[in-house]
């Protein structure tokens, strides 16, 4: 019963040692192709000739990322701007020194569900990664 006993013990910790860096490698890719959208939206939306993020490069943006592997209905994104106006509008763009701010979001699916077998509390799967950033609108009319 003893010898049983210990492998299951061993079975699941070597499991766990085997896999637990391949998620975690998925999990930092994800983050960091999250950053990186955002990072390029706002650089792309801030410019001198946008001021805005609209709906088409939010679609490019998805195309992107699903092309990374994350699933297109789950990617959510939150545009807004510094003073409370509009910041997905090309007919009313951001003018100059107006803080363009856009959240990006994405479930943690069962990324985590293998450290539940040595006992770690896991994120629900429901819970979301998102990576978030500030820009300055450049547009002058």
């Amino acid at each position: 019963m003893k010898q049983i006993l210990v492998f299951v013990l061993f079975a699941g910790m070597l499991c766990w040692m085997m896999f637990s860096p391949i998620y975690k490698h998925v999990f930092i890719v994800r983050e960091a192709l999250l950053q990186k959208e955002v990072d390029y939206l706002l650089e792309t939306g801030a410019s001198g000739s946008r001021g805005y993020i609209d709906d088409a490069m939010v679609e490019a943006s998805r195309s992107r990322l699903e092309q990374a592997g994350m699933r297109r209905d789950q990617i959510r994104y939150r545009i807004s701007a510094s003073d409370g106006g509009v910041a997905t509008s090309s007919s009313r763009p951001l003018l100059r020194g107006t803080g363009l701010l856009l959240t990006i979001s994405y479930p943690y699916e069962r990324l985590f569900q293998i450290d539940s077998l040595i006992g770690i509390a896991v994120p629900d799967p429901e819970e979301r990664m998102s990576a978030s950033g500030i820009k300055m609108s450049e547009y002058v009319p």
